[in-house]
């Protein structure tokens, strides 16, 4: 059971997003809070899988708290949501440490995927989102670009081919799969690329790799 925590200032969207998670037999919700201290307090207090947290709240906004959230000892997995311009917050927030990143009208159905896919591992962004990343990536001369090419130069050929399918969304047995790897290998090599890279999660290493221009890793001949 993935147990979530919901947080936002707005009492009906909070309440709203509490029915949805627990509509999802899949789903408990553990915690609602109105801002991002309230966030903090209940994560500290009580294991919570997935954070669904709104940007723009009093006291705490949502980049800060999941700034704070993912420096806790057993931090949440953290989605962001936003009804706002994607330009100011998209970067910002995966940078944080957010896993993920919705806009408020995304269908219901997209919401529950979007926690599912983030409670096993992986990242979901929203395809706004995604438009807005790849057109950061094409500006080559970003402080953060260089950044990045700096720091993927410190990688083994073998764990740029590991970052790159990474990039692309594959998860560990699809990259294994294309590789030709053990998938306890590729964990491996996922390890070693987080630390080099100093990412806390698979989507801010596929950032780093996206801001270096990393190229698409190599597909096996018939793949």
């Amino acid at each position: 059971m993935t147990r979530v925590m919901v947080v936002d200032d707005d009492a009906l969207v909070r309440l709203g997003l509490s029915d949805l998670i627990e509509s999802d037999p899949g789903l408990e919700l553990v915690a609602q809070a109105a801002d991002g201290l309230e966030a903090i307090e209940h994560a500290g207090r009580q294991r919570v899988d997935v954070a669904l947290v709104d940007v723009r709240m009093p006291r705490l906004d949502g980049i800060a708290t999941t700034r704070r959230l993912r420096a806790l000892p057993a931090p949440p997995k953290v989605i962001m949501l936003t009804t706002f311009d994607l330009d100011e917050f998209v970067h910002d927030s995966l940078a944080a440490g957010a896993d993920g990143f919705l806009l408020k009208d995304a269908e219901p159905a997209e919401i529950l995927r979007a926690v599912h896919v983030v409670a096993a591992g992986h990242g979901m962004l929203h395809p706004a989102a995604a438009r807005h990343l790849i057109d950061r990536y094409h500006r080559s001369d970003r402080p953060e670009a260089r950044l990045a090419r700096e720091r993927v130069r410190r990688l083994t050929p073998r764990e740029r081919d590991v970052l790159s399918r990474l990039a692309q969304g594959d998860t560990n047995a699809e990259i294994a799969g294309r590789l030709g790897m053990r998938e306890s290998t590729v964990k491996a090599h996922v390890s070693r690329i987080l630390a080099a890279l100093e990412a806390t999660n698979r989507v801010q290493a596929a950032l780093t790799a996206r801001d270096a221009g990393l190229p698409p890793g190599p597909t096996p001949p018939g793949v």
